[in-house]
């Protein structure tokens, strides 16, 4: 991998690593919904920001790598998919082009732990690409992990 690249992905975990840890510098206010990042909730923006450099490297093989492998995994968007068997398929009829899939970035994000083995990831996507490749987008999403013996992986993707 050229060491640009791993200097911006060091750069962005760097990055989102001090907006997760800066309300712990602050004065502690018990009514701020600002706290320090949990070992969990750290472990799954991992993902999202693994999920972030596939895609724009064009790689979506280790994109999908996110999502649980098994029949019972749901991605929601103007439809229902059931099942992971189907996931890249629906990605490559929707990305034919490495141009189509454009510059993906994620911001916003909140974790919510429901549990040590189910947690719920939300925030917003921005997908830059130029007009005749699709034109910009942007949304919501909404993700239900499960902590796996291959580490966290995406159950449930609601993305609008």
């Amino acid at each position: 991998m050229p060491t640009r690249s791993l200097r911006s992905i060091g750069y962005a975990l760097l990055a989102l690593l001090l907006a997760l840890a800066t309300p712990a510098l602050r004065a502690q206010d018990p009514t701020s919904p600002l706290h320090t990042a949990t070992r969990q909730e750290l472990d799954i923006v991992k993902v999202l920001v693994a999920q972030e450099a596939a895609w724009n490297r064009g790689d979506i093989e280790a994109f999908a790598e996110a999502y649980k492998d098994s029949p019972d995994t749901i991605f929601l968007t103007n439809h229902v998919n059931h099942g992971f068997a189907g996931l890249i398929d629906e990605y490559r009829h929707d990305y034919p082009t490495r141009a189509a899939m454009g510059t993906m970035g994620f911001s916003d994000l909140e974790v919510h732990t429901l549990d040590e083995n189910f947690a719920v990831c939300i925030g917003k996507y921005q997908l830059d690409r130029s007009k005749k490749d699709g034109g910009h987008a942007e949304g919501l999403f909404s993700l239900v992990l499960e902590k796996t013996d291959k580490g966290w992986k995406i159950v449930v993707d609601h993305t609008t």
